[in-house]
This record gives structure tokens, C-alpha cells and sequence, in this order.
């Protein structure tokens, strides 16, 4: 196969052949699975050969490279993708009906990678989409989770957590590098010997070897030359069974070694509210870490044949504080293995290193126990020790005697090893993912560190994957930007604003419109068909899709759902536009408040279908285990995108790009990404309600008291009555003492702050869609300035003011 594109007559004879050596069988015999893996195996052999050739003009151009770290990739499905980045779905199209099959058929045998989880995850998908169609080169790293996060179930409305059995579907997209294993090592003791040359050598007593072994996955770029490489890493023992033990029947003894090793990439984000599952989470961690920065180094040394210029041909990026621990391994590897001196390797570390904060909700700053860390990573842990001492001095020289914030900027202090202080210490830049959150970011969690490194910090906000969300995943649309603007935005997503002059063209409006009701239909089928629910398309879409957590107030949403319920209880007939609310999350499986709210949000939607005239003016849906297939087949369909967290806790958000890059309208605090969509946009095409940030701060201090708020509002106190009596069997008194009793704080994400003025947002973004004209205009007004908010802009940042790298033609 050449770098051509190959006609379908080839693509044809390759599937035959594909069908033939690896199943056995013909295309009239091969079952729809068979076809959808010979058609992703003829896929992953072009992506192959385009990452050797751009590996090669990398080599030869002596270009500088990309290591993007992160515990988490959430690619959904990869066929699609490839076969629309590659240009081919008309080939494939073509090949493929002769044979008897459509695209269609074979994407949905395609599972979801279990690679992921939310929004961290997703975001590294659509950053290394772009750094493929940039051309960039660049490398993902992370672990090949056996079973993902979890597939979620709903039964009776409690969410339970089964094992998401994605490999059996999507390993045919993983490609094996038995040649590229490398060894880690846990526990034990170091002993250091000083050598006669002056060299140390750092001697390792009864530690636990573990292998990593790498799986590579071809991630493509649209109309591009290059391929990025994410290698996903599964652990294996090397002494995996004792014979001895197995002979005399102790057969769980003998491969408890195997176990203990598989259990590193089993799952995603294991429940870390015991201390075994702590363990687990920080050998994950430091598994990824040493793996990952071995095979960096390996790659260097086989081009350069020196790390004298490691800084100025690798950038090594930390996207959140899970892969922290690259900066003391990339230390240990310098000093320990190729004898740098400490100064000149940390210099080196620093220049390298970058790193990404995504969250300012303290339990998100990873912080390791002392005593466990120094057990389980005793030399990574010397380390720490000694950059923890040698920035402690430099710091006693910008805050002289000031013991309180030299404690608190320790990356050692209180028994506690702590992430992000040693993320900050060990990296040239950090950066949050909005503006309003880098603000936060150098005013309040890292405030002292900005005074002592007021260079290191800057903002680059997130963005998305807009080929994917917008020109693959909602057609229709595109083929109408591209009929009106033209199809440069595919590649410059900046040209969407040329959308803007359209504003007013009754035509484009209609077609607008139609293309939106489509989508909903095709979001109504889909439902239909997978849980058996049948939606009223001229209903309003009003979407809420994001993980489950109480600053992110799916617990708001619910209240003025409930609201609205008990105001069709008391008159069926009111005159009220059909409104459908639809819910997608997840929760930790140790987190019981996000599980609760899951339960009220599946409760109501119960109730709500026992009484079919209420039903046919509002209805609550809950979609079960929500993922990246169904994100591409819903976001087209929103009407409403619901960003309502408290200001100043959502980092950025991404689900809000998607979904006002499709049309739908923002309800939202001014929080994240809000603020910047609002000024993009203009004010008079969004809906924002609440408390800014600075409000919620002054609210704190002056001390917040939910119980006023709930006595000086009668709706208030009906929809309080209401959770202690329940809904569908199941009553929710817990929520309302959590609202305004609660341990420690009640509320404490202010639902009952913001309740009425998100309540007159809702219904003010109503009343506003009964205007049909004016609604889809600041639609397409919404699609139109959403090109700022694409993956391309911030990967460019990123590489010119962070990594200092170039596109290789």
C-alpha cells in the first residue's frame, strides 16, 4: 500500500484478503463482526504505513517531539474517525456495498474504548486529534484498561458499577510492541554505593519487577501527513508462577504474583476510599510514569545517541496531577543510569516538563500519604525528599521567616507528599484551561507560587475536536457551512465567524431549523431503539451531559424540575412549552451524594411516566451508561446546553463547546469556559444567571446560610416538601437535610443561592425559543463564533509558547 489514497477496488481486494488469512472465511460468510474487523485492520495498516513516513521525516528534520502524559484517553469509537480524517468513507462506501455492508452497519460494532472517563479524557482525544491534523509529532501514554471505568446500570434508579468488557470489540486497533517492554520497580530498599570513579550507583534490595508492555494505537489527522502514536501500557509479572506452591495445591498462592500485576490496568480510577485502593491508584501512576519516560528515553538515545539535548528535542507534558511522577523519574534516570550531575539534570527536568492544572476542588490535588509513598517508591521518594529541600532554601530566600506559606508550598509537609506543589516545582510553564480559572489559579490555589514564578504561569482554554463534533457527527450542518462559508474551517475552524453574515438569511435559518429537528429525530430513534423511549421532537432538548458531581448541580437542574412537576400536579392543563430534560453522567463508585442525585434524577423520571398527561409537557430522561457514541448522536439534537456549576469551580468545560458549536443555546453560570463563549457570542445570545465568582467568595465570607434563602422563597419550601416525601416510592429527606442541614456546610455548592435566578434563566430561555426566528438566529450566531473553541487554536498554543514546537511537512 502507498501513501495514495486506494480506490474502493483496492480497498475491496485488501478486505478479501483480510477476511481470508484472519477469519477464514469469505465476504458472503463473514458475520458483521468479522467485516468490522478485517475493515479496521485494512485501516490500521494505512495509519501504520503513514506513521512510519512521518516518523521518517521527523527523524531527518531532527524535529522536536511531544510526550502527551495522561491517565486517561475517551476516544469512543475509532473507525468513523479514520475513515473521515483518511478522506475514504466514499471508497469505503463504495468497497464495502459491494459486499453486501454499509459503514453505518459495521460502526455500531464498534464498542467504546474503555480508555476513559470525562472530560480530562476527552479532551486528550481531541488534543491528539489535533496535534495528527497539525502535524505535529507527538506521542499519548497512558495504561490499557482492561475493563475502562465501569459500564453503568440502573437498577431501581441506583446506579450499579459492571466491568466494561471493551477488548474483545477494540483491541483490533491495538498493535502489540513485544519489542519495546520495559521493567519497573516497586517496594524493597535502595542501598547506595559510591564507585571509585565518583559515580553512585543506587543498588535496589527485595523490590517487586513488574514489565510493561506497550500497545500502540495509530490516532490519524484530517487531510495530514501526520499519525500520532498513543502507547497504552499493560503490566505482567515476570516471575508469574510458582510452581512449587501450584504442585502442592495452593493454587491462588501461586499465581497471586500474576494477579497483583494484572490489577494495575484492570480498571480506570479505582475506588480510593480504602487504603488498598489508594495503593492501587498511586502504583498506576508510577507504573505509567517510569514505563512512559523509559521508552522516551530509549526513542532518544536510538536517534541522538545522547541526552545532552534531551530539553531541546523532547517536551514532556503532565495533563493534570495523575502523571506528576514523571519529573523525579526523568530525574532518577539522568542521575541514577546515565551519572548527570543533580543541577544540571534538574535544569534539564524543568525545561522539559509542562504542566496542565484542570481543577481547583482540593481532593483533585493529588495528595499521597508519606509513610505509603516512601514504601512503595523508596528512591522516587529520595528524590522528592531532595528536590523538596533545595526548593525549601531557594523559597526561604523569597519569603524569608514566613513558616506558614513555606509549609504550605512544601511538596513534603504534614505526612502528606503532595502532587501539584511538585508539578509546579518541576516545570517550566503552568497553565488552567480558562481564563477565569488561570485568574484563580495565581490568586488563590497557587497564589504563592506565582509570587516566587510569576513567568511560569499562563492560560490556554480548552477546546474540541471540531471535525469530529461538528462535520462528523452532525453532517447536515456541515454540509451547510460548507455550502455557505465554504469548507476552509474544517481545516481553520476560525472561518465558522463567515457563518455570522448569514444571521438574517431567512433560507439558511429554515434550513437551520429543519437540520436541528432532524437531529432530534435521529436522537429519538436511536433511544428508541437502544432503551425502548420515544421523545416528542417538538419538545425543547434541554441537555445536561457531564459527570456527576455536586459542583456541577445537576441537583440545581433537579430542583426546578421539580418545581415545574408539582406545578402540573396542581394543574395539568397550564400552558407551558413540552420541555424534555435528558441527563448523561457518571459517579465515582465511592461517591454516594452523586449516586444519590442519579436516583432522584431516575425517580423523578419514573413518576413522571406514571402520569402521561404531565408527560406530554415535561419529561426527564436519564440516559444509562452515556458515552462518547451516544455524546455524537445527542449533541446535535440540544437545544438548551446546561453549564451551571458554581462560578469559579468548573475549570473550563468542553461539553459546552460541543454543544454551542451545534447550535444549542448556553444556560450557564459565568463560570469555566462560560465567560469566554459569552464574549465570543455577545451576551444577547446566551443566558446567564447566578452568583460570579467573586460573589460566591464574598457569600463565604460574610457566611452562607442556605435556610434563609429557603425561608424567604415559597417555591423553595413546596419542592423541600416535596424530596422528603419522595418520588416514585423513594423518598429523598437526606437531600433536603443536605441542603439545609448539612454536616460541616449545607449547600455547599449554593443551590439554594442561585435557585431563583436560574428558575427566571429557564424561563426566560423558553419564552425566547417560542420565538422561532429569533431562537434559531442566536443559534446559528452560537455555531458561528464557536471557532475559537477548537482543539487546533489551543494545540497551536501550546506548541509556540509551551513545548517550542513545528509542524513537520
Amino acid at each position: 500500500m502507498t501513501n495514495c489514497k486506494p480506490t474502493a477496488a483496492e480497498i475491496k481486494e485488501n478486505l478479501e484478503i483480510k477476511l481470508s488469512r484472519f477469519f477464514g472465511c469469505t465476504a458472503a460468510e463473514a458475520s458483521k463482526d468479522q467485516m468490522y474487523k478485517a475493515t479496521a485492520m485494512t485501516i490500521r495498516d494505512i495509519l501504520t504505513e503513514k506513521r512510519g513516513s512521518f516518523k521518517k521525516k521527523v527523524n531527518q528534520a531532527g524535529g522536536k517531539r511531544v510526550y502527551y502524559m495522561c491517565m486517561e484517553f475517551l476516544l469512543g469509537r475509532s473507525l468513523k474517525t479514520n475513515v473521515c480524517n483518511l478522506g475514504l468513507d466514499k471508497e469505503y462506501t463504495e468497497a464495502l456495498s459491494a459486499m453486501g455492508y454499509t459503514l453505518d452497519d459495521l460502526y455500531e460494532c464498534e464498542p467504546d474504548a474503555g480508555l476513559g472517563n470525562g472530560g480530562l479524557g476527552r479532551l486528550a482525544a481531541c488534543f491528539m486529534d489535533s496535534l495528527s491534523s497539525l502535524d505535529y509529532p507527538a506521542t499519548g501514554f497512558s495504561l490499557c484498561y482492561e475493563y475502562g471505568l465501569f459500564k453503568q446500570k440502573i437498577v431501581d434508579g441506583i446506579q450499579v458499577e459492571l466491568p466494561d468488557v471493551w477488548l474483545p470489540g477494540g483491541d483490533v486497533w491495538l498493535v502489540p510492541r513485544t519489542d519495546r517492554v520495559f521493567k519497573v520497580r516497586f517496594g524493597g530498599r535502595i542501598r547506595e554505593e559510591w564507585k571509585p570513579d565518583g559515580r553512585m550507583e543506587v543498588i535496589y534490595e527485595d523490590a517487586e519487577e513488574l514489565e510493561a508492555v506497550p500497545y500502540d494505537m495509530m490516532i490519524s489527522g484530517a487531510d495530514s501527513e501526520g499519525v500520532s502514536r498513543l502507547r497504552l501500557w499493560k503490566a505482567r509479572s515476570i516471575q508469574n508462577f510458582n510452581m512449587g506452591l501450584f504442585s502442592q495445591g495452593q493454587y491462588a498462592r501461586a499465581m497471586e504474583e500474576a494477579t497483583n500485576a494484572d490489577a494495575i490496568s484492570k480498571v480506570l480510577y479505582p475506588a480510593d476510599n480504602h487504603t488498598e485502593g489508594k495503593l492501587l491508584r498511586l502504583t498506576q501512576q508510577y507504573f505509567l510514569c517510569s514505563a512512559s519516560v523509559q521508552s522516551i528515553i530509549r526513542d532518544h538515545m536510538a536517534v541522538y545517541g545522547t541526552l545532552d539535548n534531551l530539553a531541546d528535542k523532547v517536551a514532556i507534558h503532565l495533563n493534570d496531577t495523575h502523571p506528576t511522577l514523571c519529573i523525579p523519574e526523568l530525574m532518577r534516570i539522568l542521575v541514577d543510569e546515565y551519572f548527570y550531575p543533580w543541577d544540571r539534570a534538574w535544569d534539564m527536568v524543568k525545561e522539559i516538563c509542562s504542566y496542565t492544572n484542570h481543577t481547583v476542588m482540593p481532593e483533585a490535588l493529588e495528595t499521597w500519604n508519606e509513610d505509603l509513598f516512601r514504601l512503595k517508591l523508596p528512591r522516587i521518594y529520595a528524590i522528592i525528599k531532595e528536590i523538596n529541600e533545595r526548593f525549601s532554601r531557594e523559597a526561604w530566600q523569597v519569603f524569608p521567616g514566613n513558616w506558614p506559606r513555606l509549609s504550605k508550598m512544601a511538596i513534603i509537609g504534614y505526612g502528606q507528599v503532595r502532587m501539584a506543589n511538585l508539578a509546579v516545582i518541576g516545570s517550566h510553564s503552568v497553565n488552567g484551561v480558562s481564563k477565569l480559572h488561570s485568574t484563580i489559579l495565581k490568586d488563590s490555589v497557587f497564589k504563592d507560587f506565582y509570587r516566587m514564578y510569576p513567568g511560569r504561569f499562563d492560560n490556554v482554554t480548552n477546546g474540541i475536536a471540531h471535525r469530529r463534533w461538528l462535520c462528523y457527527s452532525n453532517p447536515e450542518l456541515a454540509g451547510l457551512l460548507d455550502e455557505t462559508i465554504g469548507t476552509g474551517y474544517r481545516k481553520n475552524p476560525v472561518e465558522l465567524a463567515e457563518f455570522a453574515k448569514f444571521a438574517d438569511d431567512p433560507e439558511v435559518l429554515e434550513r437551520f431549523r429543519a437540520i436541528k429537528h432532524e437531529n432530534k429525530e435521529n436522537f429519538s430513534n436511536h433511544l428508541y431503539r437502544k432503551a425502548g423511549i420515544r421523545l416528542d421532537t417538538h419538545a425543547v432538548f434541554d441537555v445536561q451531559i457531564k459527570r456527576l458531581h455536586e459542583y456541577k448541580r445537576q441537583l440545581l437542574n433537579a430542583l426546578n424540575i421539580i418545581g415545574m412537576y408539582l406545578d402540573l400536579k396542581d394543574n395539568p392543563d397550564l400552558d407551558i412549552r413540552p420541555q424534555t430534560f435528558i441527563f448523561g453522567a457518571k459517579a465515582a463508585p465511592g461517591y454516594q451524594m452523586a449516586k444519590r442525585i442519579i436516583q432522584l434524577l431516575c425517580m423523578l423520571q419514573k413518576e413522571i411516566n406514571a402520569s402521561p398527561r404531565i408527560r406530554e409537557k415535561l419529561n426527564v430522561v436519564f440516559l444509562e451508561n452515556y458515552d462518547v457514541s451516544t455524546a455524537e448522536i445527542l449533541v446535535p439534537s440540544a437545544d438548551i446546553s446546561e453549564q451551571i456549576s458554581l462560578a469559579g469551580k468548573e475549570a473550563s468545560g468542553t461539553g459546552c463547546m460541543k454543544l454551542m458549536m451545534n447550535g444549542a443555546i448556553t444556560l450557564g453560570t459565568l463560570d469555566g469556559a462560560n465567560v469566554e463563549m459569552q464574549a465570543a457570542v455577545g451576551e444577547e445570545n446566551m443566558f446567564i444567571f447566578g452568583l460570579t465568582a467573586a460573589e460566591v467568595e464574598q457569600l463565604w465570607l460574610r457566611g452562607y446560610r442556605s435556610a434563609e434563602f429557603y425561608s424567604n422563597n415559597n417555591r423553595l419550601g413546596r419542592i423541600m416538601a416535596a424530596l422528603n416525601i419522595g418520588f416514585g416510592g423513594e423518598s429523598f429527606a437526606d437531600i433536603t437535610t443536605y441542603l439545609l442541614n448539612g454536616q460541616g456546610v449545607a449547600d455547599p455548592y449554593m443551590c439554594l443561592a442561585d435557585f431563583e435566578s436560574y428558575r427566571l434563566a429557564h424561563e426566560a430561555c423558553i419564552k425566547a425559543y417560542s420565538d422561532r426566528a429569533k431562537w434559531t438566529r442566536m443559534a446559528l450566531l452560537n455555531t458561528a463564533a464557536s471557532g475559537h473553541f477548537a482543539a487546533d487554536r489551543s494545540i497551536r498554543e501550546y506548541a509556540d509558547r509551551f513545548w517550542h514546537i513545528k509542524p513537520i511537512h
